[in-house]
């Protein structure tokens, strides 16, 4: 896609400068709690590396709980992206299509999304209850509040893809053209 426009399932493209909104607190509020987890990993395996450097040893707990600030981070991070649309995608085939077929193929793309949305969220909600009896080694921390990251996820996911289904098919056909990639 060229710079100049913005195009995503069931967003009709814009200019970025009238695609460019302020953002709610909810979304600055979401971006602070995800620096503070990133930053609170960051801080931890440097404790650790200053830990082992000057004195030879480390603290296994600060290497445990980094695990799961990482964990953490990569499916929080993952609902930021899937909310902004910048999630990897591969559309350089339905870039060269428009009108009817490009819906129906975004259609199509949009349904497979959220089939392994759903997928991903029942085996994120068995693998939780498979370990609501287990406790981390270092921590004793319940291995229940660590995994339940992955059906948070997929249901955030699962809820903006089935909001931006929804504004793709009220989208008009009109409104599906070929990407401009002449200058990519």
């Amino acid at each position: 896609m060229s710079s100049e426009t913005v195009s995503t399932p069931g967003t009709p493209p814009t200019s970025p400068a009238v695609g460019k909104k302020k953002e709610s607190v909810g979304e600055l509020l979401f971006e602070i709690f995800c620096a503070s987890i990133f930053l609170g990993m960051i801080g931890l395996v440097f404790y650790n590396a200053f830990l082992r450097y000057v004195f030879g040893g480390s603290y296994p707990p600060s290497e445990e709980w980094a695990r799961f600030l990482f964990i953490y981070i990569t499916f929080f991070g993952a609902i930021e992206a899937f909310y902004r649309h910048k999630h990897i995608a591969v559309d350089m085939f339905l870039d060269m299509c428009s009108g009817a077929t490009r819906k129906t193929l975004e259609i199509i793309a949009s349904l497979l999304t959220l089939g392994a949305l759903a997928l991903l969220l029942k085996g994120g909600i068995e693998y939780v209850l498979q370990t609501m009896d287990t406790n981390s080694v270092a921590t004793d921390v319940n291995m229940a509040w660590i995994n339940s990251t992955l059906p948070i996820m997929a249901l955030a996911a699962l809820v903006i893809h089935l909001r931006d289904f929804i504004l793709l098919l009220r989208r008009p056909v009109e409104s599906f053209t070929k990407a401009d990639n002449q200058g990519a």
